[in-house]
């Protein structure tokens, strides 16, 4: 993907996808468990449902722990803003009205049974570490998204790499 010239204010979003040899119930199980994700990134270190009974619904919260060389760390609330099972399954970062970023899955049965997944992420409109890196040198801004939208393309084809692997039954 080419994202040269993107600016924070333009919202700007990525986009990774996989064929996975598997069922969509058996994708969907994956990708809505958050405690699993961890083991999926670098830079998610944990995460976990707030409340109970906890699970993939619109209104549930979870709280997860990130790390980054150039950012440190943080902890953010996610709210999940869009829920149809087997489908997809989005969340929004810090503030559902107004989010640092949100995420989202969405998966499609084949008619061979197989599953194409996709993930997909937009950064803002609401402020986020990557605002105050571009507060600190508005003249990189272009750079600094590019930089971070690069850093997503990476991460998101490693956790769909080992999403795929897992529901295969390779890992």
């Amino acid at each position: 993907m080419e994202w040269t010239g993107a600016r924070y204010a333009d919202t700007p979003t990525v986009e990774v996808r996989r064929r996975i040899g598997a069922p969509a119930r058996r994708v969907w199980e994956l990708v809505t468990d958050v405690s699993l994700m961890p083991r999926l990134s670098d830079e998610l270190q944990a995460a976990a449902w707030v409340g109970e009974p906890g699970g993939p619904e619109v209104g549930a919260r979870f709280v997860g722990r990130n790390r980054h060389e150039a950012f440190g760390e943080w902890e953010t609330t996610s709210y999940v803003v869009e829920c149809v099972p087997l489908k997809t399954f989005a969340w929004a970062v810090a503030d559902p009205e107004l989010p640092s970023a949100t995420w989202r899955f969405t998966l499609d049965e084949q008619p061979d049974g197989s599953t194409e997944l996709t993930q997909w992420a937009r950064l803002g409109p609401g402020r986020s570490g990557l605002s105050h890196a571009i507060d600190r040198m508005p003249e990189k801004e272009q750079k600094i998204v590019h930089v971070r939208l690069g850093e997503f393309e990476r991460n998101m084809g490693a956790t769909l790499d080992a999403l795929k692997a897992l529901a295969e039954g390779e890992l």
